[in-house]
């Protein structure tokens, strides 16, 4: 089965996940979407994952948030490091949203429920194959309602007195960042901003890194969550 273009490569996969149940029903939703040939490995610990990872190539990893020796944020984060080109995504039970939006900045590109049915989960994995970059329904509802929030200004004390304190100018983006960050936000691929702005797909990405550098982020889906956040979309 091809991959379609500027999409993401399912296969090979790690399912990082302590249940065996649960690491034989993700075994058999990625068998049907990429079929009988598919590369998938599973195995219940981080530091088995680490172990997998130094010795096989591992296109996707499939991550779930409470493991036996620590806690999958802590993988996936260890992964944007040492593997950057692994596409991470959390399958979690865990939905709140300080611990989505600590995977995101990790560098997660997707959190998915195990609770949800399995033509959910399957839509979703076919959306990162055509580079989507999923979040459950209802967890993206609880982010978004929180990033709604009216927030107070940050404060400092000088001399006793209580001022306003700016957003650092690290955090200043320029206008073709502040252009490229809403296209991203509007779901286009960097192929597709390139073709929208005339420039090459090099330079976008030049520029989404620089918007990750300002933003202290890692992934696509943490940079416009992060941006919503400081008010940088309108």
């Amino acid at each position: 089965m091809e991959l379609p273009e500027s999409g993401i490569d399912l296969s090979p996969t790690l399912i990082v996940e302590d249940n065996g149940p649960m690491q034989q029903r993700l075994r058999r939703l990625l068998t049907d979407l990429i079929g009988a040939d598919a590369q998938i490995t599973a195995v219940d610990s981080i530091a088995a994952a680490k172990a997998q990872l130094g010795e096989n190539a591992t296109s996707m990893a499939l991550i779930d948030i409470g493991l036996p020796d620590g806690n999958g944020i802590d993988l996936i984060a260890w992964l944007h490091v040492h593997h950057p080109q692994v596409t991470t995504v959390v399958i979690s039970a865990w939905g709140h949203e300080d611990t989505v939006l600590a995977a995101l900045r990790a560098g997660a590109i997707g959190y998915l429920l195990k609770e949800r049915e399995d033509i959910e989960l399957s839509l979703a994995l076919q959306s990162i194959r055509r580079g989507g970059a999923p979040i459950d329904p209802t967890i993206a509802r609880g982010i978004l309602a929180l990033l709604q929030l009216p927030t107070e200004p940050a404060t400092t004390v000088a001399s006793g007195t209580v001022v306003a304190t700016a957003r650092p100018p690290d955090h200043a983006l320029s206008d073709r960042e502040s252009e490229i960050l809403k296209l991203v936000a509007r779901g286009y691929s960097n192929r597709d901003i390139a073709e929208l702005t005339t420039l090459s797909r090099f330079t976008i990405e030049g520029y989404t890194k620089s918007i990750y550098r300002k933003l202290a982020v890692r992934s696509r889906t943490a940079a416009v969550f992060e941006a919503k956040a400081l008010g940088l979309l309108h």
